[in-house]
């Protein structure tokens, strides 16, 4: 791992976890009332992971301005909505996953119902977040508004997961080429959007020119499409405890990867 990148993990990873901890997602009458649900949704929040995206928006911010730690609601916002798509994608109607991040899923916790609307509420807290806690112009949160909005919808990760689900069982190999356009597709939205929309959000707080928001877009496509073939390498090839997910789920789902398309080898190439 990049040297720069594993000193910034070491720095904003407990500084992201510690904010994302002091998260109230109800007032007291919702907490008394329907307490299992923030249960779940910290659960989910609150079990740790990478923080790829919030450290990325952070990492973005910084190369415009020093003061970081301003730039955390919105870093938060877009954990919220990444730790959301993982309780929607383990349920039994997506990919019907056991374990993730080394602790059990959410539904198999909560149950199918509570998992869901941990979920569907997470995803709303996001918008929340930064249209109130983000300290900046009234049109720079509308635009972080509608950047988070454009990653996590029907033209980024969501149509990617649609894209992902259509594809199970076809993996053609007569049509190598349009089954390798629409690989890059779905990884570029589901993987890939969410983590240009994260470097684009702390650009953007910061106030970023054109120039540089191109520059960070095409790396940010770059890295997520790299992700996800190490991702499709780790399903079968990685070890289920230091994943902390199941292992060999692409395989048994019949899922579009590069490893089903191209083979182990030739993925490991590309990666």
């Amino acid at each position: 791992m990049n040297e720069h990148l594993t000193a910034c993990l070491d720095e904003y990873v407990p500084v992201i976890n510690a904010y994302l901890k002091e998260l109230r997602f109800a007032d007291q009458i919702g907490a008394r009332l329907a307490a299992p649900l923030d249960d779940a949704m910290h659960y989910s929040v609150d079990a740790g992971g990478k923080r790829l995206r919030p450290v990325l928006t952070i990492m973005a911010y910084r190369l415009l301005a020093d003061d970081w730690q301003r730039v955390l609601p919105v870093a938060a916002a877009y954990e919220l909505i990444h730790t959301y798509s993982l309780i929607h994608d383990d349920l039994p109607a997506m990919d019907d996953d056991d374990l993730r991040r080394g602790r059990p899923t959410n539904h198999r916790v909560y149950g199918e119902a509570m998992a869901i609307l941990a979920g569907d509420a997470l995803l709303t807290e996001a918008f929340h977040l930064l249209a109130e806690e983000v300290d900046a112009e009234p049109e720079i949160v509308v635009k972080l508004v509608s950047g988070l909005a454009l990653a996590a919808g029907r033209d980024g990760m969501v149509g990617g997961q649609a894209i992902d689900i259509l594809s199970q069982g076809r993996n053609d190999q007569a049509n190598i080429d349009q089954q390798s356009e629409l690989l890059e597709t779905l990884h570029r939205r589901k993987t890939g959007a969410m983590i240009t929309g994260s470097l684009l959000a702390g650009v953007d707080l910061a106030q970023g020119d054109p120039f540089l928001r191109a520059r960070l877009t095409e790396f940010g496509s770059i890295i997520g499409l790299a992700f996800q073939v190490a991702d499709d390498i780790l399903d079968e090839v990685g070890e289920e405890a230091s994943l902390g997910k199941d292992i060999g789920s692409d395989r048994e789902l019949g899922k579009l990867t590069f490893v089903s398309l191209f083979g182990l080898e030739e993925a490991r190439l590309s990666f």
